[in-house]
């Protein structure tokens, strides 16, 4: 059983990793608005996961919106959480690639350590400074190739990556209360529907140019399916069977899967000193993910990208 868990957590960060890849092809191919883009999505995804709750635990669906405190919560998870997170992880992706904006948003985890340490009013610890520098490391790294005088990304998607790492700072902080008490399916259902209205409503998704193409369709069916409703699934299975630190250690290979796709399925041009920046930020979710301190928030290795 607990083999069977690792293997579907594998296949959702892989599935993650492709979504990623899907995005970027949408955003190639079809110069698609991100923002958009994104509402569809999100609106999609989040009225597919409120379906799917409803199914399984109709009464726990219902019972949050008796509940004052957690629906204010759910707002604030829904626009500032799963919107924020979204929206700038496809700006990157529509900025750099599929590859470099997943690895770029895993800076996430060190941004959500530093913020635990001051609210525990304590200085980071050793592997947490080591950390701390190999993000500072990777990110100048890719940023730059290791000339300060070439900036290889535009400052637009450095801007949108280190953002998206941002966003999954407050995707991870913001719902923790929300999932213990009435689980991931119920808080993230609802706060994608409504980060999808909020998303819509600001961006006047109606005004969207409707791209009537089969490889579009294919592609945001892939984003939606298999970027948010298999795989979220599959990863709340894995961490059930093999353990929340174990499955967050496996999740973390997503930006290995969307690298992957990016130079396999799409050509993207992948330099050896790219690869180094990459694996400087890739090996701090082994430094983070197991905590020290139980009153201190896991760090989660997924970002639902």
């Amino acid at each position: 059983m607990k083999n069977k868990g690792i293997a579907i957590t594998v296949m959702a960060a892989v599935f993650w990793g492709f979504s990623g890849a899907c995005a970027q092809y949408i955003f190639d191919t079809f110069h698609a608005d991100p923002v958009h883009l994104t509402a569809v999505r999100i609106s999609c995804a989040g009225i597919a996961l409120t379906f799917f709750g409803m199914l399984k635990d109709p009464d726990n669906m219902k019972s949050i919106w008796k509940d004052r405190p957690m629906v204010i919560r759910l707002f604030i998870f829904g626009v500032a959480g799963l919107m924020f997170c979204q929206i700038t992880y496809m700006l990157a992706i529509s900025y750099t690639n599929s590859g470099t904006a997943t690895i770029l948003q895993y800076i996430g985890p060190v941004l959500v350590m530093i913020v635990s340490c001051l609210m525990a009013r304590r200085l980071p610890r050793g592997k947490e400074v080591l950390a701390i520098l190999l993000v500072i490391a990777g990110t100048f790294i890719i940023a730059t190739h290791g000339n300060i005088h070439n900036m290889v990304l535009t400052p637009a998607g450095l801007f949108w990556g280190l953002m998206s790492a941002v966003s999954l700072m407050t995707y991870t902080l913001i719902p923790v209360k929300l999932t213990e008490k009435y689980g991931p399916v119920t808080a993230s259902g609802w706060g994608m529907i409504i980060g999808g209205i909020v998303l819509c409503l600001g961006s006047r998704v109606w005004e969207m140019e409707m791209i009537q193409d089969l490889r579009f369709l294919l592609a945001f069916a892939g984003i939606v399916v298999f970027g948010t409703i298999l795989p979220f699934t599959m990863y709340v299975y894995g961490v059930s069977r093999c353990g929340a630190v174990k499955a967050s250690m496996i999740a973390s290979i997503e930006p290995v899967s969307a690298t992957v796709f990016m130079v396999v399925w799409l050509k993207e041009p992948f330099m050896l000193i790219d690869l180094a920046g990459f694996l400087c930020i890739f090996i701090t979710v082994f430094l983070l993910v197991k905590k020290e301190d139980d009153s201190e928030p896991e760090v989660s290795g997924s970002a639902i990208s």
